[in-house]
This record gives C-alpha cells, structure tokens and sequence, in this order.
C-alpha cells in the first residue's frame, strides 16, 4: 500500500510540474508583448525611424509618400498633404529632442514646399487655406480645402517657428486661423471641406479627426499670437466633440482630440475656459476607455499582440498610443484609468518596435502591418509603407521617451 501510495504522489507531482512547465511556455512563447521594455531599445527604434523619414524628404521638399517594399509590386502615384504636414510636426519633436543639421534642413524643404506649393487663398477673402490638389495628389476630383489640411499645416508650421523663429509671417499664421474659425458652426463643429466648384463650405462629408486637428492649430496658433479668437474656436470645437459624445454609446478612437486637450491643458489660461474642465476630462476617458477595450490578445498570431488591430495593422496602434500618452500628461495622478493606461502602452510600444523594419533598404519603416509569423501575408498591400505610417509611430515612441522621462 505504501508504495502505491507513493507512487500515487510522484504521479500527481509529475503532472503539476508538466502543468506548470505548460503554463510558462505559453507564457514566453505567446505574451512576448509582457517582456519588460528597455528603453534603448526605443530610442534605437527612435533614430531609425527619423533616419528613414529625412532620407524621404526629396530636394523639392515632398516626401517619397508611398513605397512597397516588394520590388515586384508596383505602388500607385498619389500625395496627401494633410500627412506631409503631420510628417513635419513628428521631425519637428524629434529634432527637439535631437537636433541635427541635416534634419532641420530636411524639415525647412517640407515647410518651404508647404508654404510655396500647398497654401493659397481663399479668393479675395483675405483667408489662406491648405489646399489639396487633383493634379498632386491624384486621387482627388476637386480641388479642395480641406479643415484638417490648414489645421496640420498651422500644427507644422507652428512647431518649425519655435525652432526657427520668422520663417512663416504671423501676418500668414493668421490667415490660415482665419479660415479654421470661417469653417466653423455656431454649434461648434466643421465644415469639413471647401470646394469652390462646389460653392464653397460642403456638408457632403465629414472627418472624424479634423475637429481635433483644426483645434489643435488653433491652439498653437494662441500661443503664438496670444488672440482670444483662436482659444475661443478650439474650446468650442472641444467642447462640441465632449457634448455630442457624452451620451454615445461607441466611442472614436479620436487621437488627435485628445492632443489637443492635452495641449489645452498645457497652457495657462486662468478663468478663460469657458467650459466645465471636468467635461472635457469625461471626453478624454470615455475616448481611452474606448481604445483600451480594442488591444489585442490573439493566441494564434502572438505578433499582434500589444497592437490595436485585429490584423497587425501598425498606424491604428500608433495613433491610439500617440492618444493615451497625451491622456497622460493631463488626467488626475490619482485616476482609476491611468494604470489601465499605462500597461495598454506597455504592451503598445514593444508591437511597433517588433513592426518596425531592422535592416535593408527600408530600415527604420514601419509597414502597412506586422507579418503574422516569419513571413509577409499574401496581401501586397501589407509590404507597404507610407509616410504616415512612420510619422504616427516615431511621434508615438517619442512620447513614450518623454514619458518615461517623467518617471
């Protein structure tokens, strides 16, 4: 009996330690994304990825938009000058945290080519506006003035003028705002688009992030020009996006809505917010909450895990980290959501660092998305990579630095 006894406990040790071993193998093997991240890595990650985007800042000052990295694949022709000025706006905070000769003049290119190329008037109104152009970006069939296309123009010009002071005129900054504030409704939210064959101001379609992008312009432009008609529209616009979401039940990922309340947040405005601050703060959690419950848990592709795309898509993970680590900076040291926060980027930056391009022609790229395993999907869209794509996830890794500097 004794030794059927103990046979009976080394069998029973035998399997917990098989279940034990089990349990920590699928740990390693699936949750890579809870590996600890050390911060080299995202600086290396930082560096190549502000390498990629000054070598694709071409002598005329555009950017090389759109490659496949599929030399079989051939990559239609086309131009978005609402990324062109976002693209600025990330060079721009990389070079804050690392000034380089050669990056700062790859920025003056783009902002000349934004300047020269991409704003023109309003007819005679005395306004200026970004304009996308048939001809440049061969997807469109109007000419057009698109709200997020001056708003990311005044974001990326602005940013260039705190390192290079007097290279827009303010006389010209005000005239971008000036038709920010002329595309906006008495309740608050936009026009999207100005198409003059169209009869000006078009309710035809609507944008989710240029509310967000135009206020964060207007934001920038207060700063600069210190006129309560700037941080009067982009309150409006703020609290238009806070009211009309209050009682929605699905949420936008709206990253940019939440940069601009972060910057805001940022400025000393001592009783000129006209609106409650705890409105706009249930605005920005309600955003989080929405973005928290879409992370990645997938067994199967361990890769995405960490990610904000069920199939490994990198840009709608960057602008939802670019989100919550602008919800950071701003909400209470003491609110429930900020470790939620916190372990979703955790758990973000290690995906775009893994998405990331390591060596080769294209290093420091971020494509259409991560490959599933060892090799690319059927998809020749997914061996892509576009301007934006870097842009998002560079202005991503920098916060992240930024906050772990806060640490």
């Amino acid at each position: 009996m004794e030794k059927i006894k103990h046979l009976k406990e080394n069998w029973i040790n035998g399997i917990f330690f098989i279940l034990i071993f089990l349990i920590l193998f699928l740990f390693f093997k699936y949750r890579t994304d809870f590996t600890p991240l050390k911060i080299n890595s995202v600086k290396t990650a930082v560096n190549r990825a502000a390498e990629y985007l000054k070598k694709s800042t071409k002598k005329n000052g555009m950017f090389r938009y759109r490659v496949s990295m599929n030399p079989a694949v051939k990559v239609k022709d086309s131009y978005n000058i609402l990324r062109h000025a976002g693209t600025i706006f990330s060079m721009v905070t990389y070079y804050n945290l690392k000034p380089e000769v050669k990056m700062r003049e790859a920025i003056d290119r783009a902002c000349r080519y934004l300047n020269s190329e991409a704003i023109n008037p309003i007819g005679n109104t005395g306004m200026l506006a970004v304009w996308s152009k048939p001809e440049v970006n061969h997807t469109e069939s109007h000419l057009q003035a698109k709200l997020g296309g001056t708003g990311l123009g005044l974001v990326a010009l602005l940013s260039f003028e705190k390192i290079n002071p007097g290279f827009t005129p303010l006389s010209k900054l005000r005239s971008l705002g000036n038709f920010l504030v002329y595309m906006q409704k008495e309740n608050g939210g936009f026009y999207s688009k100005y198409i003059p064959e169209l009869g000006g101001r078009s309710e035809k379609w609507n944008s989710l992030y240029y509310p967000g992008e135009a206020a964060l312009g207007l934001l920038m432009l207060y700063e600069k020009d210190n006129s309560d008609v700037w941080f009067k529209s982009a309150v409006k616009a703020l609290t238009c996006l806070a009211r009309n979401r209050k009682s929605a039940i699905n949420i936008p990922a709206d990253h940019w809505a939440l940069l601009a309340t972060e910057k805001l947040f940022s400025i000393p405005v001592n009783n000129k917010l006209p609106v409650s601050r705890q409105l706009l703060m249930d605005h920005a959690v309600q955003i989080c909450n929405s973005i928290l419950k879409s992370q990645i848990d997938n067994y199967q592709y361990p890769n995405y895990n960490g990610g904000f795309s069920d199939n490994g898509k990198t840009t709608p993970t960057a602008t939802r980290l670019e989100g919550l680590l602008a919800a950071l900076s701003f909400l209470p040291a003491n609110h429930k959501i900020r470790n939620k926060i916190k372990k979703a980027i955790y758990r973000g930056i290690p995906f775009l660092i893994r998405a990331q391009v390591k060596e080769g022609d294209f290093i420091g790229a971020f494509p259409q998305a991560i490959s599933i395993n060892s090799h690319r999907d059927q998809d020749p869209r997914v061996n892509e990579v576009q301007i934006d794509y870097v842009q998002h996830a560079l202005s991503a890794m920098i916060q992240y630095l930024k906050h772990y500097k806060l640490q």
